[in-house]
């Protein structure tokens, strides 16, 4: 098996690429251990001393680093544990984990322009956020601010200011008027 690795622009995430399906619907983010307990994956890259978040998108792991860290110690390791984990034919998941939706807010009266909203993170920002490692998700919109969730090599990220002000702000507003402004929730 052959995992290939990219580099974010976050620098203390690194891409992992096993080459096949991560998770096939949706995205997971694990920010510690305890998080982590669903995926034994997750866990075994927990266990690596130095690693201080997992991330699944479709067909790659995003893992962070703390500080202290350095790339050319953990990077082995890391390999080695995805390696051992699709090897194995592991199960991603423990028994039945079921993927936890974060509760969304919004008034009903915006329901046509929260689903558009939807409709242009989806297709438009999230596969080019995934190019980079991580993930980007409605939470929420309320008096025209639209409110994001950054996960994996987006939460973080020194460029990720810009990304929601400049990239998505302008999108969103370009095809919807009545939002005012993006904010990271």
């Amino acid at each position: 098996m052959f995992i290939q690795t990219e580099t974010t622009p976050n620098p203390a995430t690194l891409k992992f690429l096993p080459g096949r399906t991560v998770l096939a619907e949706d995205t997971r983010n694990y920010r510690s251990e305890a998080e982590a307990a669903e995926s034994p994956l997750a866990i075994a890259l927990f266990a690596v001393p130095g690693v201080a978040g997992v991330f699944y998108g479709y067909d790659f792991v995003s893992v962070t680093k703390d500080e202290a860290a350095d790339w050319q110690h953990l990077k082995p390791a890391i390999l080695g544990a995805i390696m051992e984990h699709f090897v194995a034919g592991s199960p991603l998941f423990a028994g039945e984990a079921v993927a936890a939706l974060d509760d969304e807010f919004f008034e009903a009266s915006d329901a046509e322009t929260v689903a558009a909203i939807k409709e242009l993170i989806d297709t438009r920002v999230r596969p080019a956020v995934a190019n980079d490692g991580g993930d980007i998700t409605f939470k929420g919109f309320k008096d025209g601010v639209v409110f994001l969730t950054m996960k994996g090599a987006c939460s973080g990220c020194p460029s990720s200011t810009a990304t929601l002000r400049h990239g998505i702000q302008n999108l969103l507003k370009h095809f919807l008027p009545e939002v005012r402004e993006v904010r990271a929730a």
